[in-house]
């Protein structure tokens, strides 16, 4: 649309344009001089043409050049990841302190934020993040997942291991927050000191986030 527009602004000028050389070619050489009158309108139009098509390519190229800037923006805005504990099978943990958790089986990492090897998410840019996690264990154990932004403790989900409970059995727990992120903050899980976790090949103990949309930088 704002291309059509801009053709017909610009044809509209031309056509003056041409009328206007066309007086005053008429003017300074008189009416009877057809030959000259004509090759002035003849320039006059070529000239005018030229300029069209000069307009013509800058603004296809403006616009190539926008529609790369924006795909490459909707591409940065891309990330999301998904990851388990692994396949490994047994618990994790206890440990006598708080150790940061490394879900090294990974579904999906989109934007490649989130980094296998230290188990820990970097914000690649300022906006509004969502993360879930659960975890899973046996009724008679601990279980304490906490999820970390930078170095501060934002939520946890918890089992409370009780051996005097009748029917022991598999239990699961699970919690999640929407955080906004400045680029370069970190997100990661950690376990709770003295308490365990547990995964197989089911992939029953999980780490997610992905970014929900961008903030603009001041």
């Amino acid at each position: 649309m704002m291309m059509m527009m801009m053709k017909g602004h610009l044809s509209l000028t031309l056509l003056l344009l041409l009328v206007l050389c066309s007086q005053c070619g008429a003017k300074s050489l008189g009416d009877d001089d057809d030959n000259k009158t004509q090759e002035v309108k003849t320039a006059v139009v070529k000239c005018a043409d030229d300029t069209e098509k000069r307009w013509q390519q800058e603004l296809e190229k403006a616009v190539s050049t926008l529609k790369n800037e924006l795909e490459e923006q909707r591409k940065r805005e891309q990330v999301a990841f998904g990851a388990s504990l692994g396949p490994r099978g047994g618990y994790t943990g206890p440990f006598n302190g708080v150790v940061t958790l490394v879900y090294s089986v990974v579904f999906t990492n989109a934007g490649e934020a989130y980094n296998p090897t230290t188990g820990i998410f970097t914000a690649p840019m300022k906006g509004v993040y969502y993360f879930s996690f659960s975890g899973y264990n046996y009724s008679t154990r601990d279980m304490g997942l906490l999820l970390w932004k930078n170095a501060v403790h934002m939520v946890m989900a918890h089992n409370h291991g009780q051996s005097w409970v009748s029917g022991s059995r598999w239990e699961s727990g699970s919690n999640s927050i929407t955080l906004v992120l400045q680029k370069g903050d970190q997100v990661y899980m950690r376990l709770r000191a003295s308490s365990w976790v547990y995964d197989n090949s089911n992939h029953h103990s999980n780490f997610n986030g992905h970014l929900l949309f961008p903030l603009q930088t001041r």
